[in-house]
């Protein structure tokens, strides 16, 4: 509990943030404090729901006194999250109240699981997995670090998705499939065969489109 108890710094000022700091704010225990800013340091003049923008920098001074969460979807949110790790700060895992995560599951740091969402029996998500509203993720599911799965996603029982991998909105995978890292699934996709790394592939059933992807 000492980790919730810490508060809460956004690490993004996109509207996904402005969601994230929402939905954090309904979970007990939660102190939203502010944003976290690297792209634009003028940003950082300004107010963000109410709260104050921090350029990254400013973690190293805060590292003992607050937690950080990821607040962009894009799996390219690794470069952010690592610049925050390398100033030391801690990473909050945070599931909102209406979520149901099963006992037999694992989440890894600054994995984020949103409102609606179900994480079944045995499975077990890495650090900083982004888990957006209404996503369904069956027993025994592994899912890689920097993933995204966005709303309505279904994921069936004993899949695999690897590091860095998208699964857009609304998108169904069948029961033990595989996707590969920095691949990327497009919304209301069926996958109902393994997806090798670094492709883009859509469709019923989905089919690559587009190879050397390099994550969304």
């Amino acid at each position: 509990m000492e980790k919730r108890q810490r508060p809460l710094l956004i690490l993004g000022t996109r509207t996904l943030a402005v969601e994230i700091a929402d939905l954090a704010s309904e979970i007990p225990g939660v102190e939203v404090a502010g944003f976290v800013e690297n792209e634009n340091r003028d940003k950082c003049h300004d107010t963000l729901e109410g709260l104050p923008i921090h350029w990254v920098d400013e973690l190293a001074r805060m590292k003992d006194t607050h937690m950080a969460i990821g607040g962009l979807a894009t799996t390219h949110r690794s470069r952010f999250i690592l610049q925050a790790a390398a100033c030391g700060v801690q990473f909050a895992t945070l599931v909102h109240p209406r979520a149901r995560i099963s006992s037999r599951a694992c989440l890894g740091d600054g994995t984020f699981v949103s409102a609606g969402s179900i994480v079944s029996a045995h499975c077990v998500l890495g650090p900083h997995v982004f888990v957006n509203r209404g996503v369904l993720i069956g027993h025994h599911t592994e899912i890689g670090v920097f993933a995204t799965i966005q709303p309505g996603a279904n994921i069936a029982g004993r899949c695999r998705i690897e590091e860095h991998a998208y699964i857009g909105m609304g998108a169904l995978v069948v029961d033990n499939i595989t996707i590969g890292a920095y691949s990327f699934i497009g919304a209301g996709s069926l996958v109902s065969k393994d997806m090798p790394d670094h492709v883009q592939a859509v469709g019923a059933p989905a089919r690559v489109i587009q190879r050397n992807f390099e994550g969304k």
